[in-house]
């Protein structure tokens, strides 16, 4: 591809250009002429054997945007510590290293994490200087997040709200709605916020992840495949699957998850969704206690236990026969995702749906690296807007079994004889309809 401003690649249909025609006539001609292609693909897509959604920050951002507001953004902080200057250089190299280009806010965390525990061992008294430092920026860091989510809650006005709320909805539903005999939506995320949860919250939709419990979940290392089922009326024996039932995995953590360093175990806390800055579980030294990555927590198990177990259940969802992952939102910044998705798509029957504002060197590097006919590509403000995505290319948001009963009845019905001509006046005979 030549990678213009806006393009898509479904199937054996590929088109591109630099712009987008104006409101008008011509948008709504080339809105319905690129449907004709990328809704009836995306519809086959969405019931692939094994279906899977990755979600960036890219999502988050668009849902703020659409209620009138601004996500957090993965700038670089000031830690105001005498180390900054290493911590930088160390962070710039490392986000080079992965691909991701300049570094931000998790490089520089990772960096100053490295250098917090080298100055375990040969100064404890810088130790706890720095570590004063990153509890600060962290905890203005997950501030941020919670203050991210409330101008998606209390938005501009009532219409941004409800066309917010809408376009959540219709996103996740049209891609958890499933048939039964299929396997259920796995939603893979990098993000920290809840916006997800949030969604699903909105839309009726049940989440299984790895964590058990009602009062105070806890993480288990367990993967159990545990899932909703009922019986119909009148049948004993032959239980069905629900509907509205989707897997989570937050693979970098979550802002509500905390490591208690008693217990050493993970609990989900009941932080609300878009709660205030003064909220009593906000820890006060988040580095020791909130698991997001990349924190350590101050143990080695413990660093390696939740985030493994997080990616491994992304490799064994992707990493077989007939699956498909659609990405939305993320840029391919991290290496280690990249890896398990480059994997995945070693299965010649995998299929991967990229959906990206604009394609940058990291885009193009992962696409370079994979074969053509297993990615397809929807490129550009236009194709990446989350409400023309959703209004218009995504699948129907339901199991329309109606519309499918009708689709086979048609189908199925004999197809009417053409009328007979009918003799006009003076032995003349006009055209069937005339």
């Amino acid at each position: 591809m030549d990678w213009k401003t806006h393009s898509y690649r479904v199937g054996s249909h590929v088109w591109e250009g630099d712009g987008i025609p104006p409101a008008g006539p011509e948008l709504d001609q080339f809105i319905s002429d690129a449907r004709k292609c990328i809704e009836p693909w995306l519809s086959a897509v969405f019931q692939s054997e094994h279906f899977n959604l990755l979600i960036g920050s890219g999502f988050t951002t668009a849902v703020a945007l659409t209620a009138g507001g601004s996500a957090t953004g993965m700038g670089k902080v000031v830690f105001g510590s005498a180390f900054d200057d290493k911590i930088d250089v160390h962070a710039a190299a490392s986000a080079t290293k992965m691909g991701r280009g300049s570094a931000n806010i998790e490089d520089q965390f990772r960096s100053a994490l490295a250098v917090y525990e080298g100055l375990l061992v040969t100064d404890s008294a810088a130790a706890a200087a720095l570590k004063a430092r990153m509890d600060a920026q962290l905890l203005l860091f997950l501030k941020s997040l919670l203050e991210s989510e409330r101008r998606i809650k209390d938005a501009a006005s009532l219409d941004h709200l409800q066309l917010a709320q809408t376009l959540l909805q219709s996103f996740l539903l049209s891609c958890a709605s499933r048939t039964a005999s299929r396997e259920r939506l796995h939603i893979f995320t990098t993000n920290y916020d809840r916006l997800i949860e949030h969604g699903c919250d909105l839309a009726g939709l049940r989440i299984i992840d790895r964590f058990v419990g009602a009062m105070n979940p806890l993480f288990r290392s367990t993967r159990v495949e545990v899932d909703v089922h009922y019986n119909p009326p009148g049948i004993r024996g032959e239980p069905r699957f629900m509907e509205g039932v989707v897997r989570l995995t937050k693979l970098h953590g979550s802002l509500d998850w905390h490591y208690d360093k008693a217990l050493r175990t993970i609990r989900r806390l009941g932080i609300p969704f878009a709660a205030r800055a003064d909220h009593t579980d906000l820890p006060k030294e988040p580095i020791d206690t909130v698991m997001i990555y990349p924190n350590p927590a101050k143990d080695v198990e413990t660093t390696a236990y939740p985030y493994a177990e997080l990616f491994r259940d992304m490799a064994a969802a992707t990493c077989r026969p007939n699956s498909v992952i659609v990405t939305y939102g993320y840029g391919f910044g991290d290496d280690h995702v990249n890896r398990i998705l480059l994997d995945m798509l070693a299965i010649p029957s995998t299929h991967i749906v990229i959906i990206v504002y604009s394609v940058d060197e990291r885009v193009k590097a992962f696409c370079a690296r994979a074969r053509e006919a297993q990615v397809s590509l929807l490129v550009g403000p236009h194709f990446a807007s989350l409400e023309t995505l959703v209004q218009h290319y995504f699948p129907k948001p339901a199991l329309d079994y109606i519309t499918s009963r009708l689709a086979d009845v048609l189908r199925h019905r004999p197809t009417p004889a053409p009328a007979a001509p009918v003799p006009g006046p003076a032995g003349t005979t006009p055209e069937v309809g005339a």
